[in-house]
């Protein structure tokens, strides 16, 4: 992702600085994408590394939820564990004004049952989660819940941070901004770091040994990128599932393809069905209470056990119309997210939903989520997005680095400036970018489908195609500007 990168002396050795470059498409190229690169360095960088940074928190949020909520999320292990119902109904005891709409029963010896409510005490969007013990049906805490993951208030502050900078919808577009440019800069400069001569392979792999000044920073930047670039663009690819924008265009074609994510159906006499939802969606849609025969929870979560329903699971409670659902939750790989919904009066199966059963774009479109909010393969997961977040913060750091490197200086000084049309004196300190009029090299057989798919490209995320014609606006006012300093006198 290298900020800036000049058009000559991109070889590694003198030897090959002095052979003259083959007339090739990429070379025609090469230009255009170095001056891309360096406006979305310069200008987009600075998104990337605030999503880099809230990003590497949260990927260390898991681990410090657990210590920092260990009251709440742990007890001691007791002799059995008591019947859901009692530990429910410790739960509305102690929140009488809330409204149970899902329950987290305890998993594991020692972790505690997680009840869910709907209350005024809590912002919209988000529940009360009640930790009871399901061994004494004590009260652990109560703190607010967030999400289908279950975030308690310091993962969801770093998640509203790294998101939309607690900014609400428009702070959104920062994410989506970033998310949208993440792939174009990462793969632009895969392609300049493939397309540079170097005097061994291994330099194209490992930072070179030896080198010194802008070649050594450009040697880190390079090879730190090329393992980093397949891990950011994932990142990139699935956070433009959550955007505004890009997301609506990304859904959309994802129905039509048939890869829309299914959902058990919970109706009863033709209610609306249940519908569950990836991170910053709802624990479902049952939050009054029933009326008529119910079983109880603790056999609708037999007759679940009875179809292969066990381990982590959730159970959201029936409301008006609807039977309980019981979901398998263990997002781990390999992952049980099977659910199952249960009639309430006779603890008849409904209807089953197995993932073995969901499309393959919907397993495809999971999986890629579950990874990048880092519960794919749990501790793992987290410490590989921690890594990623420090390449990419490093990657950033290195490309300005470069940029301050290029900088006119006395000693660069000539009588004619540089390549960039700055003078020579040196009032000008900040990194040079490429030299204007790049595309005019392009053929026009390479440049007219270029730019069709720029255009598909900028219309099915917006975000990056009003940016891109931002970069195009201010590259002419610029080059406007230069053409009238050295028309006038003064120049």
């Amino acid at each position: 992702m290298a900020i800036d990168d000049p058009v000559r002396g991109s070889t590694d050795t003198p030897e090959a600085s002095a052979a003259p470059e083959k007339r090739s498409t990429w070379s025609a190229l090469r230009p255009l994408v170095l001056r891309l690169h360096f406006y979305a360095g310069i200008l987009i960088a600075p998104l990337l590394l605030v999503a880099a940074t809230s990003g590497l928190l949260y990927a260390l949020s898991f681990q410090a939820e657990k210590i920092v909520y260990s009251r709440e999320l742990t007890t001691d292990v007791g002799e059995r564990k008591l019947p859901l119902d009692s530990q429910v109904a410790a739960a509305r005891k102690a929140h009488p004004e809330g409204t149970v709409t899902a329950v987290w029963p305890s998993a594991d010896d020692g972790a505690t049952t997680r009840v869910l409510m709907s209350s005024p005490a809590v912002e919209e969007g988000k529940s009360l989660a009640v930790f009871v013990d399901p061994y004494t049906a004590g009260i652990r805490g109560e703190l607010p819940s967030y999400g289908s993951s279950g975030a308690l208030p310091l993962r969801t502050w770093i998640d509203e941070l790294h998101r939309d900078l607690h900014l609400g919808d428009l702070g959104r577009n920062y994410s989506e901004l970033a998310a949208s440019w993440l792939w174009v800069v990462a793969l632009g400069g895969l392609l300049l770091w493939f397309g540079r001569k170097r005097a061994s392979k291994r330099a194209l792999l490992v930072p070179e040994r030896g080198a010194k000044g802008r070649r050594r920073t450009l040697s880190w930047h390079g090879s730190v990128g090329l393992w980093a670039v397949a891990g950011l663009v994932l990142l990139s690819a699935t956070g433009l599932t959550w955007s505004k924008y890009a997301g609506e265009n990304i859904g959309a074609v994802q129905d039509q393809l048939g890869g829309a994510t299914p959902v058990v159906s919970a109706t009863l006499d033709g209610a609306a069905a249940d519908g569950g939802g990836h991170e910053g969606h709802g624990d479902g849609g049952h939050g009054g209470a029933r009326q008529g025969a119910d079983i109880g929870i603790d056999n609708a979560v037999a007759a679940a056990a009875g179809v292969g329903m066990e381990g982590r699971i959730s159970v959201i409670l029936p409301a008006e119309g609807s039977g309980y659902v019981v979901k398998e939750t263990d997002a781990t790989f390999p992952v049980h997210l099977d659910s199952v919904a249960i009639d309430p009066a006779d603890a008849r199966i409904m209807d089953e939903l197995r993932f073995a059963d969901y499309p393959l774009l919907a397993k495809l479109t999971r999986f890629g989520i579950d990874a990048h909010m880092g519960v794919l393969f749990g501790l793992v997961n987290q410490l590989v997005l921690a890594a990623l977040m420090v390449a990419l913060i490093m990657l950033i750091v290195w490309g300005y680095r470069m940029w301050w490197q290029r900088r006119p200086t006395r000693d660069r000084q000539s009588g004619a400036g540089d390549a960039a049309g700055t003078p020579s004196g040196g009032s000008f300190r900040f990194g040079r970018p490429v030299p204007r009029g790049a595309w005019r090299r392009v053929p026009v057989t390479a440049m007219t489908p270029l730019a069709a798919v720029t255009v598909l490209v900028g219309w099915f995320v917006p975000m990056l195609g009003i940016s891109l014609l931002v970069f195009l606006a201010v590259d002419i006012a610029l080059g406007l500007v230069a053409r009238a300093r050295r028309r006038s006198p003064a120049a």
